[in-house]
C-alpha cells in the first residue's frame, strides 16, 4: 500500500529506490499522485509566503509615505498660520522655527505643545522681535520686545554663545519647564535642545524673566534696550502672563546667524541635545 503523508513538504526527502520507485525518507513507496500532491504543495507554499511578505512591505511603505505627507502638510499648515497671525516675522524664520519644533516632536519631545515663541535676533533690540503664537487657538498672544546678553552686542546682537559665564545670548530651540521665584522675580526654566547652540541653558541659568531695563521708551533715548546676562528678558508688565502662557512644555525658538541647520531633521541634525537619548 502506498503511503502519502504531508508532514513538511519543504523538508521532505524524496528519492528513487533500486527499482525506480519513488520512496520517502522512511523508505515507504509513494504513488505518483501522492508525489505530485506533495510537489504542488511545495510550489504553492513559496508564492504564498512571498506574496505575504510583499504585502507587508508594501503596507509599511504606504504607511510611511502617508505619515510623511501628513507631517509635511501639518508643518506647512503651521507655517501658514503663523505667517497669517504674525506677518512681521520673515517667512524663512517661521519655516526654520516650525521645522525645528516638529523635529523635536517627531522624536517625542514636547509632543503636546501648542504654543511657540519666536525670537528674531537679527532685529535690533529697539524693535519688537518676539512673538508668541497659540497654534491650537489660532491666536497671536504677544508681540514684544526682548533683551539679549551684555556681551552679544549693543543694539543689534552679533555674538552668541553656549558657554557658561559668557553673558551672551544662546540661539536655537528651547523647551519650557516649570516656574520659580528667583533674583529676577517670577521666572521660567528653559531646556536647550539645540546641540552646540544652547544645551548649556540649564547650567547657565538661562531663563525667561521680567526686567525693568527692558524699557522701549528708554531705548529710544539710549539707542538700545537694556541687556541681560544671556536670558530672554521681557518687560515686567508682560512677564507673568507670557511666562504662564509658555510654561510646562511649550517651545521658544531663537533665530540668529548660523541657525539655518536647525531646520533640518535627520541623523546629522544638530538639534535635540539634552532631552533626546
Amino acid at each position: 500500500m502506498f503511503r502519502c503523508s504531508f508532514r513538511s513538504p519543504l523538508h521532505e526527502v524524496i528519492r528513487y529506490d533500486a527499482y525506480g520507485q519513488l520512496i520517502d525518507a522512511s523508505g515507504q513507496e509513494l504513488s505518483v499522485a501522492c508525489w505530485q500532491t506533495r510537489y504542488d504543495r511545495i510550489i504553492d507554499t513559496r508564492p504564498s509566503y512571498l506574496a505575504k511578505l510583499r504585502f507587508v512591505l508594501m503596507w509599511k511603505i504606504w504607511l510611511a509615505a502617508i505619515g510623511a505627507v501628513v507631517a509635511f502638510q501639518t508643518r506647512a499648515d503651521d507655517v501658514a498660520l503663523i505667517a497669517q497671525l504674525a506677518p512681521k516675522i520673515r517667512p524663512s524664520v517661521i519655516e526654520e522655527a516650525v521645522s525645528a519644533m516638529k523635529c523635536a516632536q517627531d522624536r517625542g519631545v514636547g509632543v503636546d505643545a501648542r504654543r511657540l515663541a519666536i525670537i528674531d535676533y537679527t532685529i535690533p533690540s529697539r524693535e519688537q522681535r518676539m512673538w508668541v503664537v497659540d497654534m491650537e487657538a489660532k491666536k497671536l498672544l504677544f508681540e514684544e520686545h526682548v533683551a539679549h546678553g551684555q556681551k552679544s552686542g549693543p543694539d543689534l546682537p552679533t555674538d552668541f554663545s553656549n558657554r557658561y559665564g559668557s553673558r551672551q545670548t544662546s540661539l536655537g530651540l528651547f523647551l519650557t519647564d516649570t516656574t520659580y521665584y528667583g533674583a529676577n522675580g517670577y521666572s521660567l526654566k528653559l531646556h536647550g535642545l539645540s546641540k552646540g547652540f544652547n544645551e548649556s541653558a540649564m547650567r547657565r541659568l538661562i531663563v525667561m524673566h521680567g526686567a525693568a531695563y527692558v524699557n522701549p521708551q528708554a531705548a529710544l533715548r539710549t539707542g538700545r534696550l537694556g541687556r541681560s546676562w544671556g536670558c530672554p528678558a521681557v518687560r515686567v508688565e508682560v512677564a507673568r502672563p507670557m511666562i504662564d502662557a509658555l510654561k510646562n512644555g511649550h517651545f521658544i525658538y531663537s533665530h540668529g546667524p548660523g541657525t539655518a541647520p536647525l531646520s533640518r531633521c535627520g541623523a546629522g541634525s544638530p538639534a535635540l541635545a539634552s532631552l533626546v537619548k
